[in-house]
Order: C-alpha cells, then structure tokens, then sequence
C-alpha cells in the first residue's frame, strides 16, 4: 500500500480515503462493515464521514455503523485513521447546525457516542459558516484538541479565501490549524486549481479530493447505460450533467478503450497524478469498486494521454480569457 503524510503533520495515511457516505441507503451495514474490513486487509488505514451520512435512515446513522464496526473488533480502531465533520444542519432547532462554539463541541459528543471511541483523528469543518468568526471556532476546537478528544482539524468545500482566513486566526492564537481540505476535484471540476490547490500547498495542508469521478460520470458511465448496470450515475443530478458533458464523456471513454484501462480507473489516476493532491476520498458500494481503486494507485498515465485528457478537460487557466489580463 502507498502511504503519505498528512500535510505538515508527521500522521501516515494510505492514499486512498474510504468514504462512507453510501453507508445507509446505498449500502447496508453488513455491507459496509464487508468493505471496511477489505480496506484494512489492503492497507487502506483512512476512513472519512460525517456526522449528517446515513441520511436516508437517518442524520448519524453512518457513524453509528462505523461504531459497530469498532465494536466487534476493536482492534480496527488503532488501525484506522478515523475523519468525520461538523456544520450540517442535524435537525431543524436553532443551534443544530453551523460552526458556533456550542454546536462544534455538542457535535464532537455526539460524533464519538456513535463512532463508539474516545477521539476522532480528524475533526473537519464541512462547510464554511459566515456568520461565525474564527475566534470562536478554533476556542471550541482548541478546547476539543486539548481535551484529547480531537487530535487534527481539517477544512471541507471551503474557497481558497476561506483557508487563509483560517490559517491566519489559527496562526495568532499559536494554533496548527487545518491541515487538510476536502474538496470536490476531478477532470470535469478542476477550479480548485485556481486559487483552493495552490492556497493549501502554501500553508501545509492535504488535499483529499471527493467525488474523484464526478458522480460516477467518469466511470465508464455510457458503457453501464449501455448494459443497464448504471446505478448513482442513472439517478439524480447526474442525469443533468451526463447531458452537459456527453461528448466529452464519449471521447473520454473512448481514450480509456485505447488505453485498455477502465475509466474509473483512469479518472482516479488523473486525480492521484495531480500536484498537491494527497487523497482522494472514494466511496465505494462493493468490495469489487474497493478493490477497483485500489488498482489505480499502480497505473502511471503516459504523458501523451495526459495531454489529451488536458485537451478534453482543460483546466481553469486554460479557459481564462484574455481580457482578463490587465497589464
């Protein structure tokens, strides 16, 4: 197994995070617990959820599957870099979302009664909250930190911005800070490279792409239609977005075919391939897709398909404008 740094930190995770936001709905627990115990046979010692996964059960459900996992083996718990979030909404009352003080450290609670532990290894922001300044949150999670109960924090679908901020707040209370952000990142949503990617190498930070497939569209989508296997990929948004970007999915499977690598592979290549990328977080509903990725952590792309993966998903700077540069 390949194993990186998490950011400046001197933690060793694999580079493959197993996310669990199928967990509950998509995938049922003895599926889950299936999957999880296959990712520790393979070396694969990072977890990632929230404490809102399992929603189509209900809110915290993923976590307690998790917990149970723990349970029967706990054993797994030393094994496993465990990451979960905090800031969704968990129910419609006025202090059960956001990034307050009282939310951060009431969430934490909650997060390790159903994960059945005593720390979580990485307690994530899941969203930026405006309306919350930093002084308090990193007070609640300094709090946390120096309570044993949370050892990282890390940064999830926050903008470059957003990250300085932080750094900075975390920097004047002497504070580590993030040291990761989790942020959707493929061949089709390559903004990240803009501003987030460069913002996160400056200050030392992971970057766990999610969604490394686009929702499955970069997984030989067209291929499953086909063959009626498709499943996430038939359903939902992206329907719309298969539509949006058919032809450059066409072209795309059609290089992988050249290849002989399947596509899922190939994207998840891509993503693994990119500078700063430490992770990506994958969320597999099979032992079979587990074991898929973790193929792709072995395949090298030559630089001629990088190049033409390039031409078909040009990056933001590629697509900037002229008129945007003043002199």
């Amino acid at each position: 197994m390949h194993y990186t740094r998490l950011g400046r930190t001197a933690l060793k995770i694999s580079r493959l995070c197993v996310g669990t936001v199928n967990f509950g709905g998509r995938v049922d627990e003895e599926d889950g617990h299936r999957i999880l115990d296959r990712a520790l046979d393979l070396g694969l010692n990072f977890v990632d959820t929230a404490n809102m996964y399992g929603w189509r059960v209900h809110k915290g459900y993923t976590e307690e599957t998790i917990g149970r996992w723990f349970a029967k083996d706990p054993s797994c718990r030393d094994r496993t870099v465990l990451a979960t979030k905090v800031g969704n909404e968990m129910s419609g009352a006025p202090n059960q979302s956001g990034l307050s003080a009282r939310h951060i450290v009431a969430s934490c609670e909650a997060s390790l009664r159903r994960l059945q532990t005593d720390r979580i290894d990485l307690f994530q922001l899941h969203h930026v909250d405006r309306t919350a300044p930093w002084d308090e949150i990193w007070q609640a999670l300094d709090l946390l930190v120096s309570q044993g109960k949370v050892l990282y924090v890390g940064s999830s679908n926050f903008a470059g911005w957003h990250v300085a901020m932080a750094q900075e707040a975390a920097g004047r209370r002497h504070f580590l800070g993030l040291v990761s952000e989790q942020c959707a990142y493929n061949l089709v949503t390559r903004l990240p490279e803009l501003e987030l990617i460069p913002a996160a190498r400056a200050y030392g930070m992971a970057v766990l792409p999610w969604s490394p497939l686009h929702g499955g569209l970069l997984g030989g989508v067209l291929a499953k239609l086909r063959e009626g296997s498709a499943v996430k990929s038939a359903q939902g948004r992206a329907v719309p977005a298969l539509e949006e970007h058919r032809g450059r999915i066409e072209a795309y499977e059609e290089l992988c075919r050249e290849l002989g690598e399947h596509p899922a592979q190939v994207g998840l290549a891509w993503v693994l391939s990119r500078p700063g990328v430490t992770a990506p977080v994958i969320g597999p509903r099979s032992v079979e897709q587990l074991d898929s990725a973790v193929a792709a952590l072995d395949l090298t792309l030559p630089h001629d398909a990088l190049a033409r993966l390039d031409a078909l998903f040009p990056g933001p700077r590629a697509e900037a404008p002229e008129a945007w540069i003043t002199t």
